[in-house]
C-alpha cells in the first residue's frame, strides 16, 4: 500500500469512530506517518472531497486544524450532486474514479459498474479525440440519471 493509501484508511477508521466529525492536526498526522504535511493536504484534497461525500473544513496556522466530516445523503441526492457538478467533458480515468467511488459507497453495484465503464471507454466512443470526453460526459450523465430513484 502507498502512503496516501494508508493516511486515507487511516482517516476512515478515525471517522467510523465518531459519530459527526473528526478534528486532525496536520502536523501531528505528518509526524504520525513520517511524511510531509503536504502529503497530508494531498490525500485530503483527492480523497475527501464533496463528491465523494465529505465536507473538509481546513484552518492554517497552530499546526493546521482540519476537520472532516462524513455527509450523510441518500443515493440519488448524491449522484445528482456528481450530475450538476460534472464538467463539460470527462475522461475515461475520471469516469474509472467514480464507478470506483460508486462501488466503495454502495451506490451502484457490480454489474452497474461494468455496464457505466463499457458505455464511457474509448473502444466505443469512436469519435474525434476533441469531442470524446464531452460526448463521454453525455454518456455518463445520462445514464446516472437512470441510475436516480424517485
Amino acid at each position: 500500500m502507498r502512503i496516501s493509501d494508508i493516511i486515507e484508511e487511516f482517516i476512515k477508521d478515525l471517522l467510523k469512530d465518531e459519530e459527526e466529525y473528526i478534528d486532525i492536526q496536520r502536523n501531528e498526522l505528518a509526524e504520525h506517518f513520517n511524511c510531509v504535511p503536504s502529503q497530508i493536504n494531498y490525500v485530503i484534497q483527492t480523497r475527501f472531497k464533496p463528491s465523494q461525500g465529505y465536507y473538509v473544513e481546513s484552518k492554517r496556522g497552530g499546526g493546521g486544524h482540519i476537520r472532516i466530516k462524513k455527509v450523510n445523503i441518500t443515493k440519488s441526492n448524491y449522484l445528482m450532486h456528481i450530475i450538476n457538478n460534472m464538467e463539460k467533458g470527462i475522461t475515461a480515468q475520471e469516469v474509472d474514479i467514480y464507478i470506483s467511488n460508486f462501488l466503495t459507497y454502495g451506490v451502484v453495484n457490480e454489474t452497474e459498474a461494468k455496464l457505466l465503464k463499457v458505455a464511457t471507454s474509448d473502444n466505443v466512443l469512436l469519435v474525434p479525440k476533441e469531442i470524446r470526453d464531452a460526448l463521454r460526459a453525455n454518456i455518463f450523465k445520462n445514464m446516472l440519471v437512470n441510475l436516480v430513484e424517485d
